[in-house]
This record gives structure tokens, sequence and C-alpha cells, in this order.
């Protein structure tokens, strides 16, 4: 809903030239008249003329001024019409900068005097309003005086807004440049803690299960201790890509595994002891990178719960391929309990984040005695 202020100002916007060109013309005119200055012996055609000629020179003040000051000066001259002038001192003190505006107030001043001559020869009214000593002196400052020091004001508030708007805007931009260091430098110290703290000890854990897959002589032992090796150098590499993003100032893209991945991923939950099953539906057909990305860490996430809290579940993965979209589910079965690795509870709440910006949907929620997680990632919702 349009407020009461807004369109008056829209109108104004749109239509004021032709509004001011109307009104000086019109002023023009009565002055000539007599309803509101001197009475021209002109003919009428004359003074028609010299009318529309103002009230154009007024419509293209945002283009060219020269017109509005020949205006204003022909007005004064023959008609003894006030109009133009007016708007052609606001004009001036409102653009004229230094010698131009010096050069105006000249000008002004011989059209001043030109006007009392003219007075003087003609005589009469004339003579009266515009060649007497004290109508000299008011006409000056109404006709030039005081509509020149409004545009002078006019123009030095705008200056001063432009200045305010671009010193906010500077200090916005130093604000965020000093944010963004600090965000950097945050990243930066959280990348560095992350590497002296877990790297660290991963490195240990790979070292002593290297150590113990060469000193074990039980050939489970040897395997467990392998799979450990073989995973502590993944998690290594997958770390030293999350700290060099950590480390850059910009954000950048750590590569994912996609579905093509997804039975060496259910092979590694199998080989660390989870008793997991793949069970597909549909017709397989080629799917977008991040969408393939995003079924895939669903999976992942799911199977890491499953080895938290529910380790010795029965467990399924299944896809479901629909012609607009992807269906992910992992479902376990009840546990009969044992120890649970500690978790930070984020990771369900981070894929349905990255499921809902697919335009997507995320299901988590016991079911029978064990726990669902479905997924809907539809293709409309991938670029």
């Amino acid at each position: 809903m349009v407020s009461s202020s807004t369109a008056p100002r829209r109108v104004v916007q749109r239509y004021g030239l032709l509004l001011l060109a109307v009104a000086v013309a019109a002023a023009v005119w009565a002055s000539a008249t007599g309803d509101i200055g001197v009475r021209s012996p002109l003919p009428g055609a004359a003074v028609l003329l010299l009318a529309v000629f103002s009230g154009w020179a007024a419509s293209t003040i945002r283009t060219r001024r020269w017109p509005l000051f020949l205006a204003a000066a022909f007005g004064w001259l023959v008609l003894a019409a006030a109009a133009a002038g007016v708007i052609a001192s606001y004009q001036a003190g409102l653009r004229l900068r230094g010698r131009w505006l010096a050069t105006y107030l000249a000008g002004a001043a011989a059209v001043l005097a030109g006007g009392v001559l003219v007075g003087l020869q003609v005589g009469g009214v004339r003579r009266m309003t515009t060649a007497s000593t004290g109508n000299v002196l008011l006409l000056a400052a109404c006709l030039v005086g005081l509509p020149l020091v409004f545009g002078l004001w006019v123009r030095a508030r705008r200056d001063t807004l432009a200045a305010l708007r671009d010193r906010a805007e500077r200090l916005e931009r130093e604000q965020e440049a000093r944010a963004d260091r600090v965000r950097a430098e945050e990243r930066t110290r959280i990348a560095r803690e992350m590497h002296d703290v877990v790297a660290h000890r991963v490195s240990l854990m790979v070292v002593h299960a290297g150590a113990l897959e060469v000193t074990a002589a039980d050939p489970a032992t040897v395997e467990a201790a392998a799979l450990i090796r073989t995973t502590g150098r993944q998690a290594l590499t997958d770390l030293r890509e999350v700290l060099g993003v950590l480390r850059q100032a910009e954000a950048a893209v750590v590569p994912e595994r996609g579905l093509d991945a997804l039975d060496e991923l259910i092979g590694e939950s199998r080989t660390a002891g989870l008793r997991v099953s793949r069970q597909d539906e549909g017709v397989p057909t080629a799917l977008p990178t991040t969408l393939g990305r995003t079924a895939y860490r669903v999976v992942r996430e799911a199977l890491t719960n499953v080895r938290k809290h529910a380790a010795d579940a029965e467990t399924v993965v299944g896809l479901r391929y629909l012609p607009d979209g992807l269906e992910v589910v992992v479902r376990n079965g009840p546990s009969v309990g044992g120890p649970e690795l500690p978790g930070a509870g984020q990771g369900l709440l981070g894929l349905r984040e990255r499921v809902e910006l697919l335009g997507g949907r995320l299901e988590a929620t016991p079911l029978d005695g064990g726990f669902l997680v479905r997924a809907l990632i539809p293709l409309a919702g991938v670029a």
C-alpha cells in the first residue's frame, strides 16, 4: 500500500519539470496582462511566445541552463516578469560554482540595471515598479538574492549529506574489513589448534597401529591394525583438507565423494565390524554431482551413528531411484547395548540443513527398537 507521502513525491518526480514549465509560462503571461505585474503594451502573440519560451527553458534545467538564463533576462527587460528570474537564481546557487557563479551575479546586475533604464524610458507604472530605488533593492533581493542563497543552502546540504553517506560507507567497509581479518585470524587459530591436537593424536594412532601390524602374530589383530592404520591415514588426509579450507581467506570447496564410493564406504563399515547390507530399488540413472555427494554424506553420517550407538545392530542401506529425485534410507535394527562412542550431536542437524538447501527433506526417527534415517532429495533442487 502506498503511503500518503509517497504518492505526491512520485508525482513530483515524474511530472515535476512539466508542472514547473506550466507554472513559469502562466506566471509570465499573468505578469504581462497585469494580474501579478506591470501590464505590457506588446501584442498578445509576442507575450504568448515569450511565455512559452520561458516555460520550455524552465523544463530544460536538468540538461542545460542557458535557455533559462536567457528567458529570465528577456522576461525582465521586456515584460518585467520575475518568474523565470527567480528559478534562474535558484539554479545558479544550486549548480554554479566559482567564476561561473560570479559571472551569473554580474549578468544579473546588468539585467537589473537594464530594467532600470527600460523603466525610466517607458515611465508610468513600469518606472515606479522597476526604476525607483526602493523597489530596485527589493527586487534585487527577491529576484536574485533570496533564491540564490536558498540554492546555495540546498547545495551545501546535499554536499554534506553526500559526505556523510560516503563516510558511513567507508566506515562500513572498514568495519567489514576488520571483521574479515578477525575471522581469518580466528580460522587460522582454529586450524593451528586442530593441527596441534587432533593431527598429533591421529598420527600417534597411525604409528602405533603400524607397529602393531608388524609385531602382532594373530592374523585378526594384524588385519585390525591395518584397518586402523589405513583409516587413520585417510583421516589425516581429510583433516589436512579441512585445515587448508580454514587457513584460506576465501571459502574453498573440499573434494567430496559421491555415490560411486558408496560400496567402498559400506565395505569399510563391514571391516570395522558392522553388519551392513545394501538394497537398491528402481533403475539407476546418472545423477548430478551435488545430489550424489549429499546422498553419500547422508549414508556416511548414518553409518557413523550406527557405529557409535548400535554397533551390533543389523543395518540396511537403500537407494530408491525416483523419476524426480533420489530417496536414501539407512535403517538399523535393535541393539543389545554396549559402549557408545562420544559425539557432538550436530551431524544430523548439519545433514538436515544440507538436504533442505537442495529442496529436500530429512527424517531421523526411532523405529521398531532401532533407528531410521530417510532423505528425499529432488532433482529440481539441484542446480
